[in-house]
Formats: C-alpha cells, structure tokens, sequence
C-alpha cells in the first residue's frame, strides 16, 4: 500500500510511513503554521503590481479569463461558502503562474484544502468592512485593504484566520495610505470591468488577484515549502 500524504510505498505490517511518519490509516498531518517575522518598512508599489499582474494575465489571457469564469459561476450560487476558499485557489492558480509551474483550472479548487480558515476569515473581513462602511466609507476601504493579504497567509504560511489577519494587518500598516490606494486602483479597474459588458471583468478579476499575488512576494516572500509543493 501507499501512504496518503507522501505516496511512498508502505509495506503490510507498518504501523507508519517510513518516509514521512504519517500513521497508516489516518489523514495526512497538516503541516504546522510558520513562524513568521513582519517586514519593517514596506511601502505599496500600485503601479508596479498592476502591471506586473497585467503581464501575467495576458500571458495566458485564455486560461485566466477561463478560471475567472468559473470563479464569478460559483461564487454567484454560493458565495457565502466559496468566496474564501476559491481566493484562496486563484491565488495558489497565479502563484504557479509566477514560479513558472504548470497550471489547470483545478488549481481553482485548491483552496478548498484551506476551505475552515478561508472560509471564517471571509465572513469576517465581509463584516469589518462592512461596519467600515457604515461609519465612514473611508474606513470601510482602508479595513478592505488591511486584509488584502489574509488569503495568502493561510494558504502560504499554513496560518488560522485570525493570525493570517493580524499578518497582513503587519504588512499593510507600514503603508496604510500607500496599500488603500492600491485597493482603489484594483476597484477602479474592476468597475471598468464590469463596465464593458460585464465580460471586461474576467481579466480584471485575475488582473487584481495577480496584483495582490505579486505584492505579497515582494513584501513577505513565499515559503520554500509552498513553492515546493506547487
């Protein structure tokens, strides 16, 4: 038999995986979160992000447009339950596009091996911001943009929802300004999305998730772990 978290060959009377430790019969063991040291510093490159995510995006503008779609589908009948985890699997979709991997619209679901976290910190950053918006639209954008890159945190770090906040809430608040800007460009160009019949918004979509991908290595940088295990 095979282990489930390594695929190593495993024989009859083993107890464990020799190769991983993983106990036979039982689920992979998640990976623990890493430890992690906020940058000092750090100040929003809009310009530079948005194209540099242009230029992935119409790299492969058919296979993007194609993930978006399925993207904008699903979270149209059950957004409430998808829009976490699919970022998540756009993101893990864009950060192959990065590292030069190969790439499919499977890489879409991916983020549903995150899906509890993913999912908390959604309904979570959908709350915040909504209150921020209640009090002053001003507020509302610059919660928006300190959670910017939760997602990645979790995915990348191996992070619960609330330690993935906090994370990108140390990154964003060297530049609060600097990171709402940044947001708005992002917001802008998905209305000029939306704008050209609806359809503009399957490159606008990848456009700012490749943006925000980008961003985050730059200013955290990805662990070797996950770039390994693309």
């Amino acid at each position: 038999m095979f282990c489930s978290k390594c695929g190593a060959s495993i024989g009859p009377d083993a107890r464990a995986c020799p190769q991983c430790g993983n106990l036979v019969g039982s689920a992979p063991i998640p990976p623990a979160a890493v430890a992690w040291t906020a940058p000092v510093g750090v100040k929003a490159q809009t310009g530079r992000w948005i194209s540099a995510g242009w230029a992935m995006v119409t790299a492969d503008l058919g296979n993007f447009a194609l993930i978006s779609l399925v993207f904008v589908l699903v979270n149209s009948v059950a957004s409430i339950v998808t829009q976490g985890p699919l970022q998540v699997g756009m993101h893990i979709f864009c950060m192959k596009k990065l590292f030069q991997k190969p790439t499919d619209i499977g890489n879409l679901f991916k983020g549903f091996d995150f899906f509890l976290p993913a999912f908390v910190a959604a309904l979570i950053i959908g709350v915040f911001t909504f209150v921020g918006f209640l009090v002053c639209i001003i507020p509302g954008l610059v919660v928006a943009a300190i959670f910017k890159f939760t997602y990645l945190f979790i995915m990348d770090k191996r992070m619960d929802f609330w330690p993935a906040m906090q994370a990108s809430h140390e990154v964003t608040k060297n530049d609060y300004f600097g990171f709402t800007i940044f947001l708005l460009a992002m917001a802008g160009i998905n209305i000029l999305g939306f704008l050209c019949c609806i359809v503009g918004l399957l490159v606008t979509i990848p456009l700012s998730i490749a943006a925000i991908t980008i961003a985050y290595q730059e200013c955290v940088g990805f662990e070797q772990r996950t770039v390994d295990a693309l």
